[in-house]
C-alpha cells in the first residue's frame, strides 16, 4: 500500500472575524443586564462568534476580574472568548489559566508561550480588523480601493473587505453578513447584516438601492430592526451613517431630496 505523502497536520495563515467586547465594568450582573438589553433576548444574536475581551478601559483601577465567570457569561450569549486585550501584567497569569491568549491589538492574539500584555453600559460589541475568506460560491474582484462582488450573498455567507470599500451588485439575502473597513455600496436589495467602518472608521457609510437590513453597524455602533425598518424608507434607496453615537438613516430617493 502506497503511503500518503501528506503530513498529518498542515499549518496555514488564516484570519477570522471576531467580536470585541469592550468592558466598562467588571461586574457580571451589570454586564449580563447590558448584553440582555443589547440582544433584546434574541438567543442567536451573536451566532457563536469569537470574542476578544477588551479591558483597556478598566484594567488599571478594576478589582480582580473573575475570568471564569466572565467567559461563561459571554458563552451564555453565544460569544466564545478567545483572547484578552488591554490587560495589565498582573492579569496575565489568570488570563492564561483560563486558556485565553493575550492580544496587544496590533496583528492578532499572540501565542500564549510568549505573551506580552498590551476600550455604554458594561459591554459594547464591535468587529475587529480581521478577515474571513470569501466563500467559494461568491465571486470577488479586488481593486485598489474596493472589493467587488457580482453574485448574491446568501444566508450563512460572510464577506469582509479588509482595508477597503465593499461594492456588491447583487442582493444581500437575509442571514448573510457583509463587512468592510471602508464604506459598503449595494446596488441591489440589502436584507441581511451590513457592518461598515469595521476597523473604527466613523466616516464610513452604507448605501443600498433597496434598504431592508436585519442589522447595520458603523464603526462598531449597532442598530437592529426587530420592529421593522422605518416604513417610509423600507425597500427604498437609502444610506446609513454615524452621527455622534447615533445611527442615522437618510433617503436617497430624488423626491425626498428635492
Amino acid at each position: 500500500m502506497q503511503k500518503s505523502s501528506k503530513l498529518p497536520i498542515e499549518i496555514k495563515i488564516s484570519t477570522v472575524v471576531a467580536i470585541s467586547a469592550i468592558l466598562h465594568s467588571a461586574d457580571p450582573l451589570a454586564i449580563d443586564a447590558a448584553l440582555k438589553q443589547m440582544t433584546g433576548g434574541v438567543s442567536d444574536f451573536f451566532e457563536d462568534e469569537f470574542a476578544v475581551i477588551d479591558v483597556g478601559a478598566i484594567a488599571e483601577g478594576a478589582p480582580a476580574i473573575d475570568w471564569r465567570a466572565l467567559v461563561d457569561l459571554l458563552k451564555k450569549y453565544r460569544l466564545n472568548a478567545v483572547a484578552v486585550r488591554g490587560a495589565t501584567p498582573a492579569m496575565a497569569d489568570a488570563i492564561r489559566a483560563r486558556g485565553l491568549s493575550l492580544d496587544d491589538g496590533s496583528s492578532g492574539a499572540k501565542p500564549r508561550a510568549d505573551d506580552a500584555p498590551a476600550s455604554a453600559p458594561a459591554a459594547v460589541a464591535t468587529p475587529v480588523a480581521a478577515a474571513t475568506p470569501v466563500p467559494a460560491a461568491v465571486t470577488a474582484v479586488v481593486s485598489p480601493g474596493a472589493m467587488i462582488i457580482d453574485t448574491p450573498v446568501r444566508a450563512g455567507q460572510r464577506i469582509y473587505a479588509r482595508g477597503c470599500d465593499l461594492i456588491i451588485t447583487a442582493a444581500v439575502n437575509n442571514g448573510a453578513e457583509v463587512i468592510a473597513d471602508g464604506s459598503i455600496h449595494i446596488y441591489a436589495p440589502l436584507n441581511g447584516r451590513a457592518l461598515a467602518g469595521a476597523s473604527g472608521n466613523a466616516e464610513a457609510r452604507i448605501f443600498a438601492l433597496s434598504m431592508q437590513p436585519e442589522l447595520v453597524s458603523i464603526a462598531g455602533v449597532y442598530r437592529t430592526f426587530d420592529d421593522g425598518f422605518p416604513p417610509e424608507m423600507a425597500r427604498q434607496p437609502a444610506q446609513i451613517r454615524l452621527v455622534g453615537d447615533r445611527i442615522d438613516i437618510l433617503s436617497l430617493s430624488p423626491a425626498s431630496r428635492a
